[in-house]
């Protein structure tokens, strides 16, 4: 009987490791070439398969639509593993994970744009979430009000930010933080790297304010959110509890 699908595409070295770097962060061709020392052609090729496969998906940069910004499907990846382990045995049947206490106590800066609807979202569901165990914080570059389908998708949830203010990413200077997580790809571009040993992940969420605005939008972001910080729970209960490192946002 021939292997599942899964590990026969998973199971190549190459695409292994970038599905390992993208369990990391949203990345970029430029950035998995650099990261993974492969010519780049390769690894298009890789990741081309990998989106035939269903466990990588690319948005077109919300900051530069002539790049794209990759993300595992790390809900999809746990259902095939799952899959192939009990095709293997009965006894090797994996499990995601799950909404469990947190284990290990951490602290994380959500940044974006305006600070109005995705960032406020992330820090609002990550404190829903962890409990105290995990402290979460949020700001924006350019700040501007919250808004206001923002706030309803948030009560969908059972939590009311609508008392919450923007505030821009300077009042964090020289706090403590483990995680700093971009989830604006312009932000992200402009301010590409952070001083400090603080480990800075990316999520290329698109803004739902942008154009129209519509409700839809907003629902769709928050599920988003919720599923990647399940899973950012899970890595932060991982991880013995280290010293809270030093973040110092850079100027620009």
């Amino acid at each position: 009987m021939a292997p599942p699908g899964f590990l026969r595409l998973a199971g190549h070295p190459l695409r292994w490791r970038l599905l390992s770097e993208l369990a990391r962060s949203d990345r970029q061709v430029r950035e998995l070439k650099a990261l993974l020392d492969q010519p780049q052609n390769l690894v298009s090729y890789h990741l081309s398969r990998l989106r035939a496969g269903g466990l990588v998906t690319a948005r077109r940069s919300s900051a530069d639509g002539r790049d794209a910004y990759y993300s595992i499907d790390l809900t999809r990846c746990g259902e095939l593993l799952t899959a192939a382990g009990a095709a293997l045995h009965p006894g090797l049947r994996f499990r995601p994970p799950d909404d469990g206490p947190v284990r290990a106590r951490a602290s994380v800066l959500f940044l974006c744009t305006g600070n109005s609807a995705r960032s406020q979202m992330a820090q609002a569901i990550l404190e829903q979430m962890a409990g105290k165990a995990v402290t979460a914080a949020s700001a924006g570059s350019h700040p501007k009000p919250l808004h206001p389908n923002a706030v309803r998708a948030m009560r969908e949830h059972g939590i009311d930010i609508g008392s919450r203010q923007s505030k821009h990413v300077s009042v964090f200077d020289g706090e403590l933080f483990d995680y700093v997580i971009t989830l604006c790809d312009r932000l992200r571009e402009i301010c590409p790297e952070f001083p400090g040993p603080a480990e800075v992940i990316h999520w290329s969420i698109a803004d739902p304010g942008a154009g129209s605005g519509a409700y839809p939008a907003f629902r769709a972001v928050a599920a988003d959110l919720r599923t990647r910080i399940r899973f950012l729970l899970a890595r932060i209960s991982d991880v013995p509890e280290n010293p809270v490192e030093l973040f110092q946002p850079a100027r620009g």
